[in-house]
């Protein structure tokens, strides 16, 4: 010990295991050590005791909390090896230029955003501006800047958990909806302070997922208007936000519904069901007529679903088998499901599955398509996200240790389309695609999650 300390530090250790045995009571303990040391009463006294009281016990929580960090620095540093010994050119240079075309997360968080009390259940990104919504148990739906970190507002209404949350609406009034276990949707105005617009009650047991029907949708004048919710009494509602009426209901899952996902021309919708079905609904069609195709692979409550883009087509058409991918106009082709058998599902629109992704140790609580179109990003109560390459099969080429506890959703943030040029000839000058013909997509490299342990993660480039 003499050999690794020097003389005064030896003197302080000394003093500090008196000290701490003599507050703990072990005075005869104290005692013969003071006379191994010969330190009489003069040299430590009672004041010099109470002076080392506590100096033992700081520096050993202090071991142990550094001891923490170098475990945590040891495995960072074993995934940026990891990262670095399957790094190739291209893949450098991607990150590199922050291409966001391939861009995927890594840890740590850029932010973990504090503030909720009970276990957070949505996140949803504001189209345009940098605010990000989290809805929680604690029955808040709390609004920050995810770009500083910070917390700008409270929303309170919900009496009971919220459960989804989307930003949409008319078009260019965006609004964001939220739903909950008290059997209520409601509507809140970003533009007026997030004051909250509307209620819609209809349902007649918990809402768990509410999605805007895009701009597109059949019945053009109700275009933008639309919102679809799910619920735990087996229906989905579509409402009229404008007005807060109920335009239909669609039956036919025989249980919980859990989760909603509309295509990007707003013509289809895919919910999914703790009767382990996923349905696909045609929305210009009449209620009786709507229902298109059942999807039936899991063996468990599906938690959710994703509607590919048509940048994943591909990629999804190689998987296929396909040596031609369909056209990027249409809104429908392929899909992906999560459930809690731990699996994910990719089918074709005609109900086949074509691939089922394995990896996650516990239930699939989210799905993300990545907008380049390359990656599918899934969340888990495994506390990870996956990403999965979808031009290599899907294999998966990167887990995201995310949080603490059990990860709940997960959002990508929309991309901003500039410098559109409305076209002739084409509705609300779209070409197809849901966007304005000409407009360039910015992709913007940032997602967020929730998760079980309170906290909210932004993840971003």
């Amino acid at each position: 010990m003499s050999s690794l300390l020097t003389t005064r530090q030896a003197e302080e250790l000394h003093k500090s295991l008196i000290a701490y045995l003599t507050s703990c009571g072990y005075t005869r303990a104290a005692q013969s050590i003071r006379d191994e040391l010969n330190l009489p009463d003069t040299t430590f006294d009672a004041a010099t005791s109470k002076k080392y009281e506590g100096l033992l016990e700081r520096k050993w929580t202090s071991v142990v909390r550094l001891q923490k960090k170098i475990m945590d620095l040891e495995s960072k540093t074993h995934q940026l090896q990891h990262d670095l010994d399957n790094a190739t050119p291209t893949s450098l240079a991607a990150r590199k230029n922050h291409d966001p075309a391939t861009w995927l997360p890594r840890a740590p968080a850029r932010h973990t955003l504090q503030s909720h009390k009970n276990p957070i259940t949505c996140v949803a990104f504001h189209p345009v501006f940098s605010s990000l919504a989290s809805g929680s148990e604690d029955c808040t739906i709390k609004i920050w800047d995810y770009e500083l970190g910070e917390l700008e507002r409270t929303l309170k209404s919900h009496t009971k958990a919220v459960l989804d949350l989307d930003y949409g609406g008319p078009r260019g009034n965006t609004l964001l909806a939220s739903c909950s276990s008290d059997l209520t949707i409601k509507l809140w105005d970003p533009s007026d302070e997030y004051k909250n617009i509307r209620t819609l009650p209809g349902h007649d047991h918990s809402v768990s997922s509410v999605r805007f029907i895009p701009s597109g949708a059949a019945g053009a004048p109700l275009s933008g208007n639309l919102l679809a919710s799910a619920s735990r009494d087996k229906t989905i509602r579509v409402w009229d936000v404008t007005t807060g009426y109920c335009l239909r209901t669609l039956r036919g899952h025989g249980d919980w519904v859990r989760s909603l996902s509309p295509s990007f021309d707003g013509r289809w919708l895919i919910s999914t069901s703790s009767d382990q079905s996923t349905r696909m609904w045609d929305l210009s069609q009449p209620d009786n007529n709507s229902h298109k195709q059942t999807f039936m692979a899991h063996e468990h409550v599906v938690e959710c679903c994703a509607f590919a883009p048509p940048s994943t087509y591909t990629h999804l058409a190689s998987i296929a088998g396909l040596k031609k991918a369909p056209a990027a106009s249409s809104s429908a082709e392929y899909l992906a499901t999560g459930g809690r058998d731990k699996l994910i599902k990719l089918f074709s629109i005609n109900g086949l599955c074509l691939k089922t992704l394995t990896g996650h140790d516990n239930w699939i609580r989210a799905l993300v398509f990545h907008p380049g179109g390359k990656y599918l990003l899934s969340a888990s109560d495994d506390k990870t996200i996956r990403c999965w390459d979808l031009a290599q099969e899907g294999k998966c080429v990167r887990v995201v240790e995310a949080a603490n506890h059990f990860v709940s959703c997960l959002r990508w943030a929309p991309s901003v389309f500039k410098d559109a040029v409305p076209t002739n000839g084409e509705a609300n000058g779209t070409n197809g695609t849901g966007k304005e013909e000409g407009a360039k997509e910015q992709i913007r490299c940032a997602i967020a999650c929730g998760s079980v342990d309170l906290n909210v993660r932004v993840f971003a480039a």
